[in-house]
């Protein structure tokens, strides 16, 4: 058994799809249908779906390969997942939606569309690995690619992926996951800050883990790393960071 699958995916994970059914049923009893709750919940059931079609993806990650099934990782899926990824839902409980239907159908398409972005980066990684030597075609165009020694394993080496998405920046997934979180929480809208409670949270967690992934990187590719820095100059946001 992986306790990082059973605790991150079976657990976590299912607990956050069932507590947002639970939440959303519970605003239609208080306050009746309304447009913006529905979006905030098809939205997230939306991404949980996505992740659950892409789990096998999720164990190339620095959660599954590097992470160690710990405090860290096995309280935050036990309890913070299913206590503050919920949140905007849980929220709306008690205060219904005040945007109009309109900005809630915005909102919708605002997080289908970074949703689908998260999973197309994701999976343009999984084509890149996949391929025999990295021979593939990403957005019409051979993939390019830059060969990494490892400096923790002498002898070995890996590519580095600069093309298609990866070749915009180093972790355009996690700008869409944002962008996407940040869609569901906009029913919330006029409520005040706690709606986009987990969004403010992740902003930190994803930046903080950028720049742990990096760390990791460097200390794996040495001068490898550096090279993939220029080929790829921005983090998170194109000409920004």
């Amino acid at each position: 058994m992986d306790v990082k699958q059973l605790t991150n995916c079976r657990v976590g994970l299912m607990a956050w799809q069932l507590l947002i059914i639970a939440f959303y049923i519970a605003g239609v009893e208080r306050h009746g249908f309304n447009i913006a709750a529905l979006v905030n919940l098809l939205l997230q059931s939306m991404y949980l779906a996505k992740f659950f079609w892409w789990e096998y993806g999720y164990f190339n990650t620095l959660d599954i390969i590097l992470d160690r099934a710990g405090y860290y990782i096995c309280w935050g899926c036990l309890v913070w997942v299913p206590c503050l990824y919920t949140f905007s839902s849980y929220y709306l409980v008690a205060h219904p939606p005040q945007i109009s239907n309109l900005a809630a159908v915005g909102a919708a398409l605002l997080g289908v569309a970074t949703t689908l972005l998260n999973y197309r980066v994701d999976y343009e990684k999984q084509v890149f690995r996949s391929a025999p030597d990295g021979k593939c075609v990403l957005w019409g165009k051979p993939a390019r690619y830059i060969v990494a020694n490892l400096v923790t394993s002498p002898g070995k080496s890996r590519k580095l992926l600069v093309s298609g998405f990866w070749g915009v920046a180093r972790h355009l997934n996690y700008t869409f996951e944002l962008v996407a979180t940040l869609a569901w929480c906009l029913p919330g809208w006029g409520l005040g800050l706690w709606p986009f409670l987990y969004f403010y949270f992740l902003v930190a967690l994803l930046v903080h883990r950028t720049f742990r992934d990096e760390e990791k990187c460097s200390a794996q590719y040495g001068d490898s790393w550096e090279l993939y820095c220029k080929e790829v100059p921005y983090r998170l946001v194109p000409y920004v960071f």
